[in-house]
């Protein structure tokens, strides 16, 4: 093979290696910055469930499928995360107990919490996720990862809107 042939053959490998182009630095970085973001947006889920299963009181109706909702539309990004840890070249969370190291968001195993303090947990944690998105979008920017910066913006919109509704519910 000659050099020329050989040096073709390597930059496609490496190519291969690299599914989005980017350099083993930036995917260390941006798989570090969004493994973590991962695992509290599983946190997050299975507390705004486990609201939402134990939500009681007066307003349990209107909270409960509030809860429902904003639980389907989290757990709905954690594929879209996955996916782009793995487009970019690389690896995911691969158990609970993955989740549990890396995860940022306080789980709750309380028995007895007012639809006020859920609610007001809730609010937080969403703004806590919110944070740790505008983290992870700024080590996007550093490298140019305009797709996943892009999916993070809307997702911060997300979080911010859930907690508005969660402030506001509970007024």
């Amino acid at each position: 093979m000659s050099d020329a042939t050989h040096a073709t053959h390597a930059t496609h490998a490496a190519d291969t290696r690299l599914p989005a182009g980017f350099d083993e630095r930036a995917i260390g970085e941006i798989s570090d910055a969004l493994n973590p973001l991962l695992a509290d947006v599983f946190a997050l889920y299975l507390k705004t469930k486990n609201f939402h299963w134990h939500m009681l009181g007066s307003h349990f109706r209107d909270y409960h499928l509030m809860l429902d909702e904003q639980g389907a539309q989290i757990f709905a990004i954690a594929d879209d995360i996955a996916e782009r840890v793995r487009k970019i070249g690389g690896t995911t969370l691969r158990s609970i107990g993955d989740v549990a190291r890396r995860q940022r968001i306080d789980d709750n195993d309380a028995t007895h919490l007012s639809p006020e303090a859920m609610l007001s947990e809730l609010r937080h944690d969403n703004l806590q996720l919110a944070a740790f998105m505008l983290a992870a979008h700024e080590v996007c920017e550093r490298h140019r990862d305009v797709a996943t910066a892009s999916l993070i913006e809307n997702w911060i919109d997300e979080a911010q809107r859930r907690a508005w509704f969660l402030a506001e519910a509970s007024r």
